[in-house]
């Protein structure tokens, strides 16, 4: 057992001392590589060369790093470095390779590596990569009329890296012009929002921005009516518009005056009253914004009160050239002439409580002062131009209100006296005269000084509660349940009553 045990231990030493030759041999030609670890490996690394000192990579590329370490005496050792990156720009590994960030820029001296207390550095450059984006500022952009902003482009790539470019410049919404190389964009005349109408292009990339131009310092201020046509003591509503130099309406609220007589007004809203003195009042109604101002003619016009001279029409309810016709449920409390015709139709079942001139002196002369009495008021100045619009639902003041064609009331029209119980309105249509719904009275205006005067014909709607007197030339209307404070006055052609009609004098 002896013996055996020292032979096993004599050839366990023999094993060992040759593998001991062998790592020494191994060592001695270079093969291993030693870890710079001074615990290990005295400090013979004297210098450590680095290459490349400096690369440059796209986002996300790789460069492979390598060192070499050399002794004192020259000899190229074979030493496993450390490697880390100390500046940003990426990550490397433990073998040297480097991987790039997104982001841009250069990284000094990022790179390092270490061997036994010697380090080297070296340089990273990261481009940025292909244009992907472009970004407009200011957006929205905001400037008045007339006037410019710069607009500036940012290029950016895939990773928001900023792209140098020079972009071409156009307005494809409208708002303005901008130069094409510079950016610099001039807005128009006309306000408004124009939405991503600034763009700048590179290649196939674009971005855009959106333009809101706004009004700019007032410019002008007109008043309207000019000139105004106003009866003594009544009322007619002033406006005062004030623009910029583009013609765009801007708020303001001017203070009003009135400077050559006629009336008075007042200050903050523009309503004048008329004086009981008739005349022309030039330039007399003033509108005063800052430092613009306006004026407006005022011509008051005496109208006898309580209103015009009817002569032989004073009792008249109906005065038609042709025929009278009512259907059933009619009721007509005054006279009904007829003249040059003569056919009376449907009285009864409808009801007359006056009486009745068919073709004779009596009718002929209501129709004489019929056509002095149309032209009278169709001669009047006309004050307020309503034009074609239905001015139902409005609230106006005695006057003249003029249209050369049609007015039109629907749901109903409010007189104001002022007052006055001698206030007179005058309606003045060139052709026809259509209404649906109710006439009222307030403040002391009266049934008969209201004139409902037109060149054609009249129609009352269903069911309106009329007033006033109704002055046409060719016929006049009054559907199913319509009423009539007034009188219903045609020249040359027909008056027809449907059911339940009621005329009543004022």
């Amino acid at each position: 057992m002896i013996s055996f045990t020292k032979n096993r231990t004599l050839r366990t030493l023999g094993q060992r001392g040759r593998i001991a030759r062998v790592i020494g041999a191994v060592a001695l030609a270079g093969v291993f590589a030693v870890a710079c670890d001074n615990s290990a490996e005295p400090r013979i690394t004297t210098a450590l060369a680095l290459t490349p000192t400096t690369t440059t990579l796209a986002p996300g590329g790789t460069q492979q790093f390598t060192a070499v370490a050399t002794a004192s005496n020259g000899k190229v050792l074979n030493v496993m470095p450390t490697w880390s990156v100390v500046a940003g720009g990426g990550s490397i590994t433990q073998t040297g390779l480097f991987t790039a960030g997104t982001t841009a820029g250069t990284f000094t001296n990022t790179v390092s590596v270490t061997c036994s207390g010697v380090t080297s550095t070296a340089t990273v450059i990261i481009t940025a990569g292909p244009l992907a984006t472009i970004t407009v500022t200011p957006n929205p952009g905001t400037m008045p009329i007339n006037t410019t902003l710069q607009y500036t482009a940012v290029g950016r790539d895939a990773n928001g890296n900023v792209v140098a470019i020079t972009p071409v410049w156009s307005v494809t919404a409208g708002g303005g012009a901008i130069n094409a190389a510079s950016g610099l964009f001039t807005a128009g005349a006309v306000t408004g929002t124009f939405t991503n109408t600034v763009r700048a292009t590179s290649g196939t990339i674009f971005g855009t921005a959106t333009a809101i131009v706004t009004a700019g310092p007032a410019a002008s201020i007109v008043v309207t009516p000019d000139p105004a046509t106003v009866q003594t003591n009544a009322t007619q509503q002033f406006t005062a518009v004030v623009r910029d130099a583009g013609g765009n309406i801007l708020a303001a609220t001017p203070v009003w005056s009135v400077v050559n007589g006629g009336g008075t007004i007042n200050a903050a809203t523009g309503l004048f009253t008329a004086g009981a003195v008739a005349g022309p009042f030039p330039n007399t109604v003033r509108a005063a914004s800052g430092a613009l101002a306006d004026t407006a003619t005022v011509n008051v016009v005496s109208i006898p009160a309580p209103g015009f001279p009817l002569g032989s029409l004073s009792g008249v309810g109906i005065l038609a050239g042709s025929t009278v016709t009512c259907i059933t449920g009619g009721l007509v409390n005054a006279d009904i002439d007829i003249y040059a015709g003569s056919a009376l139709v449907g009285f009864g079942p409808c009801v007359l409580t006056g009486a009745k001139h068919l073709a004779d002196a009596v009718a002929q002369q209501a129709q004489a002062d019929l056509l002095v009495l149309h032209n009278t008021l169709f001669g009047l100045p006309c004050g307020t131009v309503v034009g074609t619009a239905d001015i139902g639902g409005s609230v106006l003041p005695a006057g003249v209100y003029c249209s050369g064609s049609t007015i039109g009331v629907t749901g109903g029209l409010t007189l104001d006296g002022g007052g006055n119980t001698n206030a007179t309105f005058v309606f003045q249509a060139g052709s026809s005269l259509t209404g649906v719904g109710n006439i009222v009275l307030i403040n002391g205006a009266q049934a008969q000084n209201v004139y409902w005067v037109n060149g054609a014909a009249a129609t009352i709607g269903v069911g309106s509660a009329w007033q006033g007197n109704i002055l046409a030339v060719s016929s006049i209307t009054l559907n199913d349940g319509a009423t009539l404070r007034g009188r219903a006055l045609t020249r040359i052609g027909a008056v027809t009553l449907g059911n339940n009609n009621v005329i009543t004098l004022p």
